[in-house]
């Protein structure tokens, strides 16, 4: 009885567990039910690599956006990713604890503002700066990098900042106590041990960065037109589903569920590396 009564709640969290996975394999078998017809259709070589997009004459080309999709994001790497590794640095090394204690909840907060505030504010300020200083439109690839860099930083913080503190003591007084500075220690000690933690951490904010929509649909333009700096607009993967999916129907509707398959798989291939990278370490 006593031994029927202890498998109870593991049965329990097992039904829990298994419907998380259900609702997700529902939402990958209807996308792929949805959009794979139109991939047939269309081919996936000239859906994937088609250079236009225009689903009122049969045209569902969506390179263009797959490439601003990846212009946009590797924007906000090259901004956030530097910013984020040193502020975990400065956090798990240097920073007092009263002033670690308040910056901390401070930097996650920033991952509980909604998308839609981050909009806002990057088309009141970011935009119009940007073209009154650089030229352009103003809403440009260089607008959509800085609003998801700063997304990305609650993301990339945390991760990196646990995985430097979570390293045995060991590393760090072995390293001092060769002689090496504190900055050596934390240059070529610390963070090539916590290597596959902060790499985990970048590849989930890649994550973070490519499956967001509603911030950059309001800075970033979205002209479906392959970009030549970054301070022309484009469209993304996601902002083009959420802008067209309001009014589209038939075959418009199944090559953005398409989209949807290719946006998936981006995301799966990214979170399957971050996995793999993390569970190597």
């Amino acid at each position: 009885m006593s031994s029927f009564k202890e498998k109870i709640p593991q049965r329990v969290f097992f039904l829990i567990a298994l419907s998380a996975l259900s609702a997700l394999g529902l939402i990958t078998i209807f996308i792929l039910v949805e959009g794979l017809p139109l991939i047939a259709k269309v081919g996936i070589v000239k859906f994937i690599f088609g250079l236009t997009w225009a689903p009122s004459q049969g045209e569902y080309g969506i390179f263009p956006m797959i490439i601003g999709s990846l212009s946009v994001t590797l924007g906000a790497v090259v901004l956030g990713v530097p910013v984020a590794i040193c502020c975990a640095i400065f956090l798990a090394e240097f920073a007092p604890s009263t002033l670690a204690n308040v910056a901390r909840p401070a930097i996650q907060l920033l991952a509980g503002i909604p998308s839609v505030v981050y909009g806002f504010w990057g088309l009141v300020f970011i935009v119009p700066a940007i073209r009154n200083y650089l030229g352009g439109p103003g809403v440009s690839i260089l607008a959509g990098s800085i609003i998801l860099a700063i997304m990305i930083l609650p993301t990339v913080i945390s991760i990196s900042e646990v995985s430097l503190l979570a390293l045995p003591p060991l590393y760090k007084e072995g390293s001092l106590a060769l002689g090496a500075t504190h900055w050596q220690t934390i240059r070529n000690t610390l963070i090539p041990a916590a290597k596959s933690g902060i790499v985990a951490a970048i590849i989930l904010g890649i994550g973070r960065a490519v499956g967001e929509t509603m911030a950059v649909i309001m800075v970033l333009g979205n002209a479906v037109a392959l970009p030549s700096s970054i301070l022309d607009p484009v469209r993304t993967l996601t902002t083009n589903i959420g802008i067209e999916m309001g009014y589209a129907s038939g075959e418009h509707q199944q090559a953005l569920f398409a989209t949807g398959i290719v946006l998936l798989f981006i995301i799966m291939i990214l979170n399957s590396v971050a996995q793999y990278v993390t569970r190597r370490r």
